[in-house]
């Protein structure tokens, strides 16, 4: 899922990171929604809620979104910065890297709402902040690794797409495209991830609270360790192969020599 880049991708790489990044981001915008009435997978609504707080004066209210929208700007730039940074080097480290991180922040939301959060507005704030950063480093991950064709914190762009390929889809000529059906495919699978993993996340905070992030984090660490494991797995049959490619030339060599 991570180790692959750009096109070297196929589209199953594609629909198994989108699927399970899409899964997460839809349980963390649920979660964040339901503890702090506020979205995090996605920033279209914080400009809104910008440009209101400007054209009131509110200055500390712009700051602080104007600080939250940095934040995922932040968070993809992050992403991207590690990907093109590390990638020719360490293409695995590079591409967990920034899920790495991810699961960090949201791992530590989980442990102050557990442990320490008094619901003030200055936490609040704060723990959104985290989540937006997170998310941003999620999308601009996914977004750097597929060329773009991955983005899995916000489906306005996706159900977009969706309309417009089935528009296409209603003319013969389309519908026999199987770009166009991959595309298709990809879409309809991010945006029922997203949405499985909302109602997994609102089923799940009314009886665990903030354990919901626990799960975020674990589903995230599977994502690394799936692709850790896959990567180790084709090592191991390479150097099978070679080794019995080395085992053959020998015995050819000794037919051909006998001593």
């Amino acid at each position: 899922m991570l180790r692959k880049f750009n096109t070297n991708r196929t589209l199953a790489d594609n629909i198994k990171l989108g699927s399970l990044t899409a899964f997460v981001a839809g349980m963390v915008n649920v979660a964040s929604v339901m503890i702090f009435f506020a979205f995090t997978s996605n920033i279209t609504g914080h400009f809104a809620v910008l440009a209101e707080e400007i054209s009131k004066g509110n200055w500390y209210q712009v700051a602080i979104v104007f600080g939250w929208i940095l934040l995922f700007f932040t968070g993809s730039f992050t992403a991207n910065f590690i990907v093109t940074g590390l990638g020719n080097k360490r293409r695995q480290l590079a591409h967990a890297l920034p899920l790495a991180i991810e699961i960090l922040c949201l791992t530590g939301v989980g442990l102050y709402g557990q442990l320490w959060y008094g619901e003030t507005l200055t936490e609040t704030e704060w723990l959104l902040a985290v989540m937006l950063f997170a998310m941003g480093l999620q999308n601009g991950l996914t977004a750097s690794i597929s060329n773009f064709t991955v983005k899995t914190t916000h489906l306005t762009g996706t159900i977009t797409d969706l309309g417009i390929l089935f528009s296409m889809f209603t003319r013969a000529e389309y519908r026999k495209n199987r770009e166009l059906h991959n595309k298709a495919k990809l879409l309809l699978a991010i945006t029922c991830s997203y949405l499985a993993g909302g109602i997994i996340a609102g089923s799940v905070y009314l009886y665990l609270s903030f354990v919901v992030f626990y799960i975020v984090s674990a589903i995230l660490l599977f994502i690394i360790c799936y692709d850790h494991f896959k990567l180790r797995s084709m090592i191991r049959v390479r150097q099978k192969q070679t080794r019995e490619v080395h085992g053959r030339q020998v015995m050819y060599r000794d037919k051909a020599y006998p001593e």
